[in-house]
């Protein structure tokens, strides 16, 4: 009989899972955060799901995560079948996780434990940086805060458009129907200023988290600093051929495209190989293809 193959469990995989849920809890924490003790407390209103269940929240009084939940069954099902099932097992885990800290910190904490429940501007300003932040945490890794952030990244998927412009101009919609809900313009311009503040944190960590580095290394040990770069970093690395004009020698330059947290582990690589080595590194926005961003068009 032939003995079936041993599995092996995949410790690189399980790191990669491990550290995307991380950066998804303590981003949703934030958010979460943001609503209870900013945005609750001085009466704002914002986009998202998390705005329609502040709207239900001030109406009715029902609790922030209950609404969040209910509104998100619904999106839930629509990206779960666009994105795909490994999308959807995170936003499941996100949705459920945030409707949980929203419900346990509206109940828990303090309203007036920032102290800024009677300044709408600055809890606009703060809430909005701080939730923006949280959900930015969130899709860089792959995942959702839920609601709008789901019809986000499915155009996102299809076309080259900001996420965070997505979010501001679906919330729209939402903040102005807070006016029927309170009646007051000043709270509905505050909302305004939240989705801006929202949506421009949510573009600062993306653009962060996805700007590539680009490193060139002059090394006569470069198949040894190759491989390593290959197995430790798990980023590709291609040789070219090149001339020192002044000594007018042949010698080979390692070309590496990597994310900028990579970088320092190039670097190691490189002063373990070969310390002297000439090194150069750019700063590059925009890298797609295997690996790394796919390429979108209108």
């Amino acid at each position: 009989m032939k003995k079936m193959p041993k599995m092996e469990f995949d410790w690189r995989n399980f790191r990669y899972e491990f550290r995307a849920y991380l950066i998804i809890s303590i981003g949703l924490l934030l958010y979460s955060f943001a609503w209870t003790e900013l945005l609750i407390p001085a009466e704002v209103i914002g986009g998202g799901a998390g705005g329609i269940g502040a709207i239900v929240f001030y109406a009715t009084g029902i609790p922030m995560g209950v609404t969040f939940m209910a509104v998100n069954a619904v999106l839930l099902a629509l990206g779960f079948w666009i994105l795909g099932p490994r999308f959807g097992a995170k936003t499941i885990y996100a949705v459920i996780f945030n409707s949980l800290a929203l419900t346990v910190m509206q109940e828990t904490l303090p309203p007036d434990l920032v102290g800024l429940e009677g300044d709408k501007f600055l809890s606009a300003i703060l809430g909005g940086g701080i939730a923006g932040t949280g959900v930015g945490m969130c899709f860089s890794v792959g995942g959702s805060s839920g609601g709008t952030d789901i019809l986000a990244m499915i155009i996102n998927k299809y076309r080259n458009v900001s996420l965070g412009k997505l979010i501001i101009l679906m919330d729209v919609v939402i903040v102005g129907c807070s006016y029927f809900v309170s009646w007051d313009l000043a709270s509905v311009v505050y909302g305004y200023v939240t989705m801006f503040t929202l949506g421009t944190a949510i573009d600062w960590v993306l653009s962060g988290s996805k700007s590539s580095s680009q490193i060139m290394v002059f090394s006569t040990r470069y198949e040894e600093i190759a491989e390593r770069v290959i197995h430790e970093v798990h980023r590709g690395v291609t040789i070219l051929d090149a001339t020192g004009w002044y000594s007018h020698t042949p010698q080979k330059v390692a070309l590496i495209i990597c994310r900028r947290g990579e970088a320092s582990g190039v670097y190691r690589i490189i002063k373990e190989v070969d310390p002297h080595a000439f090194i150069t590194q750019a700063s590059v926005m925009g890298v797609f293809g295997e690996g790394f961003d796919a390429l979108k068009t209108k």
